[in-house]
């Protein structure tokens, strides 16, 4: 079964409502399953408990409070939601090795002598690669003012308006096949969206040695467009025998900003639905018009 619908709509819930109390009973009522059976399926899903989700959400907000406002430590942590300020010190600290006060310091020294809040054009992201057909007409870079979780994000954003039909630009990397021959594997992840009037979305794709796709899925068919506060996706696939690459990434078609974080890959049972796209689905059954006899 395929839960990627039920589990967006409860992150999606937990957003809108991220500095209010959250009920377990609440947010299970959303996703439409018993109490165990979600609590279950979603730590499957993101890798995360409920409650370290949310947590983790909420000291993300903290921290950019912490930067971009004048808001007291403890004003900040009764806005997140914690019991108290030493709680929240306690968890802030776990996750951004400072308390929350050396963090607002120290990070806005840096923003005020290394700018590293303004955005760096095309920067290198380690163990990424940039690519697409009109790299002069798009941007890829760190954004340290949009994220998820942790500090930064990746962002892929069009510089201009006067795009061709087809025109993307993507982030990928690609690695050996060698080590998930005959398993299946998934790639997910958190994304964003802002003003995107194409689609964009995570991708993945499995090449043979001779470079011939055999295994694609890049969202076409369940795309991110307009607007789109962060969500969790994945693309499943499985991995053939002949395989030699696995390409990942996430891309972008058309004008628009699409941001990605929390990426993760990793090998699942086959309960987990495949998503890849059928490459034969519009082939006919059999050969036509061996004649040229027939008309249209």
């Amino acid at each position: 079964m395929n839960y990627s619908q039920s589990i967006q709509d409860t992150i999606t819930y937990i957003e809108q409502h991220l500095c209010e109390r959250l009920s377990l009973d609440e947010i299970v009522k959303v996703s439409g399953f018993s109490k165990y059976h979600f609590v279950r399926i979603f730590k499957r899903e993101i890798g995360l408990g409920l409650k370290e989700h949310i947590q983790s959400r909420r000291l993300t907000l903290a921290a950019k409070l912490l930067l971009s406002s004048k808001f007291s430590i403890m004003d900040i942590a009764l806005y997140c939601r914690f019991e108290s300020q030493e709680a929240f010190t306690r968890a802030f600290k776990k996750v951004y090795a400072l308390p929350p006060g050396k963090y607002r310091r120290a990070i806005n020294h840096l923003v005020t002598i290394n700018e590293v809040n303004d955005m760096k054009t095309n920067e290198q992201i380690p163990g990424w690669i940039i690519t697409g057909t009109a790299p002069g007409k798009f941007e890829a870079a760190f954004d340290h003012e949009v994220f998820f979780k942790g500090t930064k994000s990746v962002l892929l954003k069009s510089t201009s308006t006067e795009l061709e039909t087809g025109d993307y630009y993507a982030v990928m990397q690609q690695f050996k096949a060698k080590n998930y021959l005959g398993k299946r594997v998934r790639l997910s992840g958190f994304l964003k969206a802002r003003d995107v009037t194409g689609w964009g979305g995570l991708w993945m794709r499995i090449d043979s040695i001779t470079a011939n796709v055999i295994k694609i899925d890049n969202m076409q068919n369940r795309p991110i467009t307009g607007d789109t506060d962060w969500n969790h996706y994945s693309v499943v696939l499985d991995v053939p025998e002949n395989s030699a690459i696995i390409n990942i990434g996430m891309l972008l078609n058309g004008t628009g900003e699409l941001w990605m974080d929390n990426v993760s890959f990793d090998i699942v049972d086959k309960n987990v639905p495949a998503t890849d796209v059928d490459l034969s689905s519009e082939l006919p059954e059999k050969p036509m018009n061996l004649s040229f006899e027939e008309d249209n």
